[in-house]
């Protein structure tokens, strides 16, 4: 199974790194499956200093910022427990883990992680379709250079509704930010 959420890494001078990131996940979340971009600050951050922290969080505005590299303050962060890294504040929960394994004999890497200490910060707020439309919607801002323009628009347009409906402040302020980057993206894009 696929579990969306953030990764933090951390470069050799201890640079914090904030992605998103869907891990391959088991129920007993022993052990991560990473597969980040080769190209991507997270797959660096691991190959130098092989330790990082996955959060579980409902905080989609920070999820949005950090899928489009607009995260203009370092969001508040504690230390990790058991490992190097940092924990972010305003995760539900976080997942330390260790680099077992890095396959990048491939574009997109495969890296095997053994999770070394787990806690919790407070309660997942719960299913909202809003959230979930944000989510979809900061997984098609980072795909605007693989996907048609016009099944982005169309996947944009449908996510729109649900957030317009269910959605409170920081879920309307993520999809604003999310679609006025794509339609940047697609526009640049196209005018080349």
């Amino acid at each position: 199974m696929i579990l969306e959420g953030i990764v933090t890494s951390q470069d050799a001078s201890g640079n914090l790194n904030v992605a998103p990131m869907g891990p391959i996940v088991d129920e007993s979340m022993s052990t991560l499956v990473l597969r980040p971009f080769q190209t991507s600050r997270t797959f660096r951050n691991l190959k130098e200093h092989p330790q990082g922290v996955f959060h579980v969080t409902d905080d989609v505005l920070l999820l949005a910022k950090a899928a489009i590299g607009q995260i203009e303050a370092e969001p508040e962060t504690i230390p990790a427990e058991k490992i190097q890294g940092r924990i972010l504040k305003s995760a539900c929960r976080w997942y330390e883990f260790e680099v077992e394994q890095l396959d990048d004999s491939q574009e997109r890497t495969r890296i095997v992680c053994e999770v070394v200490h787990s806690g919790r910060l407070r309660d997942f707020f719960g299913f909202n379709r809003a959230k979930h439309a944000v989510l979809e919607a900061a997984i098609l801002a980072t795909r605007v250079h693989i996907l048609p323009a016009q099944e982005i628009r169309d996947q944009l347009a449908a996510l729109k509704i649900p957030v317009g409906k269910t959605g409170g402040d920081d879920e309307l302020a993520a999809f604003s930010l999310l679609a006025s980057f794509v339609d940047a993206e697609l526009s640049e894009g196209e005018s080349q």
